[in-house]
């Protein structure tokens, strides 16, 4: 029970049963609650379907113990600038954790009821190299995966032992249907599953190559962490506990590949979701003007004293320079998606960016870097470099995370970085003498720098630039002077 709650205080509890079990999702946290849950929920409430959701913690109960005693209901708390909204979500029935029972896991993933695998599990969890996009055969999970069938470790572990036992049994494949911020996630996806697939049989890689699908997806919500606190202010308002609740943004967007197994999917489309044949254009849209810009807003708004993104944005500083990211160097680099225009998509984005009600923090979007810069920050790096374009205000958000995972601020507090490569990173930043030789032994990094970005000179001497500014001037001084 959260501090500060009455002990007597009635827990949330299901008023309805759980819609039958259609879909099976790794990795149970507070977007898929705040997002792909409730888009499930909206497409039955409006064209009906069994597309309950069997939820899979890979690496720890919390979620579990948390909605277990509630019946796996929980509220989303939608935070508008004008005031909130509650609504209770009741499309969980039930929780599996991994570690606990791996077989209970693959037995859910095989029954023919199943018919999408979704998963939520962000950029780390596909044990992949973001840099090269391909399996990472030396990662713990996936060794351990490949001589394990009965008890996988990995996303990529569960999705193909699952697969084979369906192929083995001669039932048809489920539908794996990636929502996590990555360039071509169902086709990154499908490749992944099918190298690991082919080291453990050939066959089975080829049945999955021909039978299987993996539709890309773009999703767009803000969800920030939920914290003691805010539970606390929902207990109060509600007169109940809800330990799982999530809050998020008004706004939504999902564009999904309309390609599934047999065409057995929720009705999506009729509740707002863009079904289309080709997602990518969405997709470099959100990640580069949305997430990329996040990105910048974390390391450098971090780095100028802001806590949250609201904070950062109303730094006219920062507010000039995500403006210039946008106009001089990330809305060049992409070509609009169908029935979008690319002004008004970034007009609303500083809209969102503003929302005094979204806490969301800093530090929390700054985790994971070195997974999230290859696909948020450098492939528009290396396209505006091959167009003869500018990559002045990218290459400093790349030195901005420099600093930043270097571990100190510019105060000389220490920065309490979470990303699988900090202790290397640390190392590398320390190991070297001057701004020059920090940005050229991180951009050695193979994992997060691809070997013909990181020779370029133009990106090198810039990146080299503004490292040494934000070092010496700080970071938002280095900002006023590019703005």
């Amino acid at each position: 029970m959260e501090a500060g709650l009455p002990a007597d205080l009635p827990r949330l509890t299901r008023d309805r049963p759980a819609p039958p079990a259609g879909v099976v999702h790794l990795g149970v946290g507070a977007f898929f609650k705040a997002f792909g849950a409730i888009w499930l929920e909206d497409a039955m409430a409006a064209s009906g379907g069994a597309w309950g959701v069997i939820g899979v913690s890979l690496r720890r109960p919390d979620e579990r113990d948390k909605l277990a005693p509630q019946g796996y209901a929980y509220q989303a708390v939608e935070l508008g600038p004008e005031g909130r909204q509650i609504r209770k979500v009741q499309v969980l029935r039930d929780i599996l954790v991994a570690p606990e029972d791996p077989q209970a896991v693959l037995a859910a993933m095989v029954d023919p009821e199943i018919r999408i695998v979704s998963l939520t599990v962000t950029e780390k969890g596909y044990t992949h190299s973001p840099a090269t996009g391909r399996l990472d055969v030396a990662h713990p999970d996936v060794v351990h995966d490949l001589g394990r069938a009965d008890a996988p470790r990995s996303a990529i572990g569960f999705l193909v032992r699952a697969l084979d036992r369906r192929r083995q049994t001669g039932m048809r494949p489920f539908t794996v249907l990636c929502c996590d911020n990555l360039p071509a996630n169902g086709r990154m996806l499908r490749g992944l599953v099918l190298e690991f697939a082919e080291r453990v049989d050939p066959a089975l890689a080829a049945w999955i190559a021909a039978e299987v699908r993996f539709p890309s997806t773009m999703v767009d919500r803000i969800v920030p962490a939920t914290t003691p606190a805010d539970i606390e202010r929902l207990a109060e308002e509600t007169g109940l506990r809800d330990e799982g609740a999530v809050f998020h943004e008004p706004f939504r967007q999902w564009a999904v590949e309309d390609d599934f197994i047999d065409g057995a999917r929720p009705d999506f489309g009729v509740v707002g979701a863009q079904l289309t044949s080709e997602v990518e254009p969405f997709e470099l849209m959100k990640l580069r003007c949305l997430n990329g810009t996040h990105s910048a807003l974390a390391y450098l708004g971090y780095l100028s004293g802001h806590e949250t993104v609201a904070d950062a944005v109303a730094d006219p500083v920062l507010a000039a320079f995500i403006e210039r990211l946008w106009r001089a160097e990330i809305v060049p680099s992409l070509a609009p998606p169908e029935g979008m225009d690319l002004s008004s998509y970034t007009d609303a984005l500083r809209t969102r960016y503003a929302n005094p009600a979204i806490r969301h923090r800093t530090w929390q979007i700054a985790m994971d870097g070195s997974q999230k810069l290859p696909q948020r920050i450098l492939g528009t790096v290396a396209d505006n470099l091959a167009a003869g374009r500018p990559v002045t205000g990218l290459a400093t958000v790349v030195a901005a995370w420099m600093r930043y995972v270097g571990g100190t601020d510019g105060a000389g507090r220490p920065i309490d970085v979470r990303d699988p490569l900090a202790d290397r990173l640390r190392a590398l930043s320390d190991g070297a003498g001057d701004a020059e030789a920090r940005a050229d032994a991180l951009l050695s990094v193979r994992e997060v720098f691809p070997e013909a970005l990181a020779a370029d000179p133009r990106f090198r001497a810039s990146v080299a630039r503004s490292l040494g500014s934000i070092e010496v001037r700080g970071a938002r001084s280095t900002l006023e002077t590019l703005t």
